[in-house]
């Protein structure tokens, strides 16, 4: 395993063990660089597809965990290529606001990390919206 394998898998097991937990933001503020970018498969916080910066990132990340009510998440991983690794999560919850609001949904989805110098500088989301 080359050195860069090696960094990416020891992020990537860190972002698993703190989002485990519950510690989402923690995971941001520890984990991702200060120009990181962010991808959704759709719009659908305040920052629109793409969230670039650490700050909006944690401010994504508070708008999502206060409107929605979550009654259950995993994740699985990492699995790691080069600089990249990928985790599985699923994440059963209840809107709070909007359209949806108090509509229960389960939602599984793939998301794609690139590492550099130890940090996360992009993440891209995969998912159905529509389930």
């Amino acid at each position: 395993m080359t050195a860069t394998e090696t960094t990416t898998k020891a992020v990537g097991t860190r972002l698993v063990e703190l989002c485990a937990q519950g510690q989402h933001r923690r995971a941001i503020e520890e984990l991702y660089a200060d120009d990181a970018k962010a991808v959704e498969a759709v719009a659908g916080g305040p920052q629109g597809r793409e969230t670039i910066g650490k700050e909006n990132l944690l401010a994504g990340s508070d708008w999502f965990f206060n409107a929605f009510e979550i009654h259950d998440a995993s994740i699985d991983g990492p699995y790691p290529c080069d600089d990249e690794f990928i985790c599985f999560m699923s994440i059963d919850l209840t809107a709070k606001e909007g359209p949806t609001a108090g509509q229960r949904m389960q939602m599984k989805e793939a998301a794609r990390y690139q590492v550099r110098d130890g940090k996360i500088v992009k993440s891209i989301f995969y998912y159905d919206p529509g389930c």
